[in-house]
């Protein structure tokens, strides 16, 4: 089994707006009562207060009514996210990551986790459970649960991307294949990571391979770096100073930008999990049972100028692994991380250094291998394995490449990979044929009877045609 997790949002109304954030506001209340309680504790040096139980315990302590309409479910979920964290901490801190600290940062909203059996979801309205006393809290979903009814686990209400919306977590069995069609375990392919191409994928025996490309994203990230520093230049002005709390116009223009970033990142995180499902259904296709994928987080701590490392920051590795592994282990297929140190500078045929080609295609100086760089470097990573070792089979690579697209919804890649703030090119259709030009005197020899302008007889706009004699 594996749980699986789809944001959705609300259309509710003002009032029910106002309740969802009132349970929010709670939730933060329990959090700044549990820093409280142990603050004051660190204070008379007594022991921290982290433990899931003696945390409920002191909830129960409080008394109903406490923190508004929030129940006592949704209470010690924030308990548990708390006990979580501090434990996380310590056990970093134990292994030598002093600079880890443990919760002490207030929040104004904190999300609220309700599990099995203590809400309701009938079609698309969805009964959010209340302290006991006030009214029933229902809200309806801007879509159906993409989840069958029996499997929803748990349902979580938080405000992310400047809206209000629901995680909703399913417990789903991995995927059952018919007799013969299932994934094998011993069938191993190498998945290199990258930012043209989030995804590069060649089996070990170096019969197919699968190349995906990203450009499309890229192309999002840097419209959506323009378009912010555009909007901040033209806000600048009315920004307020530090400290204050600016004007109805500021807020409203800052909403407004928190909506921008929230779509972006949507539009991103939309596409990776295309990218990955497209990964994740050819290996289905191809019967691979087992993914290599090379590990390139080692990179984000080497300087690289200030261009680099805004793509790697906009690379989103960590994000693009967790899917990936998501998706393969609801497919049944197990994946291995490995080093991928020196893949893109080492030939696949023959074993041998070379360097790292300026472009996307790759050719060795030692043997007659040419091919794209990153299908190379796929291909080396399905020879390794996590304890560093080389089992590359003595095989060419090359075979069948399948080519796909990632971020098919994003603007301005329907009809071709431009900005689509920019104005499309006119086409013979649409604009004019040109200066009208007199037509040639009888004597020259012109085909149209006397007195006719050639350029009036049209088909089609944009065409001409003569009428002959």
């Amino acid at each position: 089994m594996v749980h699986r997790t789809a944001r959705i949002g609300l259309r509710i109304t003002r009032a029910q707006r106002q309740r969802c954030f009132g349970l929010l506001r709670s939730a933060g209340d329990v959090w700044a009562c549990v820093l409280e309680v142990n603050a004051w504790r660190r204070r008379r040096r007594d022991k921290p207060a982290a433990g899931f139980q003696e945390l409920c315990r002191l909830l129960a302590q409080s008394g109903p009514g406490t923190f508004g309409e929030l129940d006592s479910v949704g209470a010690r979920s924030v308990l548990r996210n708390y006990s979580d964290a501090w434990f996380s901490a310590a056990a970093r801190r134990k292994a030598g990551h002093s600079q880890v600290r443990f919760p002490r940062r207030r929040r104004g909203l904190m999300p609220v986790r309700w599990y099995h059996g203590t809400f309701t979801v009938t079609g698309q309205v969805m009964r959010i459970p209340t302290a006991r006393g006030c009214p029933p809290l229902a809200v309806r979903l801007d879509r159906p649960i993409p989840y069958p009814a029996d499997t929803v686990r748990s349902v979580t209400l938080l405000f992310a991307d400047g809206r209000l919306c629901v995680d909703v977590t399913a417990e789903l069995p991995v995927t059952v294949y018919p007799a013969g069609q299932e994934p094998d375990p011993r069938r191993v392919a190498g998945v290199d990571l990258g930012i043209i191409h989030p995804f590069a994928v060649a089996t070990a025996d170096g019969e197919h391979s699968l190349l995906v490309s990203g450009r499309a994203i890229r192309a999002e990230h840097r419209m959506h770096l323009a378009d912010t520093k555009t909007r901040r230049r033209a806000t600048a002005a009315r920004a307020p100073s530090k400290g204050e709390r600016g004007s109805r116009r500021w807020r409203k223009t800052r909403r407004r930008a928190r909506l921008i970033e929230g779509r972006h990142r949507r539009r991103v995180r939309q596409a990776l999990h295309e990218a990955a499902k497209t990964v994740v259904g050819w290996a289905v296709h191809q019967r691979v049972g087992t993914f290599t994928v090379g590990d390139p987080r080692g990179v984000l701590d080497l300087p690289a100028g200030r261009r680099h490392n805004l793509r790697l920051r906009q690379w989103q590795i960590g994000r693009t692994l967790q899917i990936l592994q998501d998706k393969a282990a609801l497919a049944g297929i197990r994946v291995h991380l490995v080093d991928e140190r020196g893949t893109s500078s080492t030939c696949p045929a023959c074993h041998r250094r070379i360097s790292k080609p300026r472009g996307r295609n790759m050719t060795c100086p030692h043997c007659a291998f040419a091919g794209h760089r990153d299908l190379a470097a796929a291909y080396t990573i399905a020879g390794r394995t996590p304890d560093g070792a080389t089992t590359t089979p003595p095989a060419t690579p090359g075979g069948m490449v399948t080519h796909r697209r990632a971020g098919r919804h994003l603007p301005g890649v329907a009809r071709a990979r431009r900005d689509p703030r920019r104005r499309p090119p006119r086409t013979a259709t649409e604009g004019s044929v040109g200066r009208r030009r007199p037509a040639p005197p009888p004597a020259v020899g012109s085909r149209s009877p006397n007195g006719e302008d050639p350029q009036l007889h049209r088909t089609t706009p944009g065409e001409r045609s003569w009428t002959p004699h």
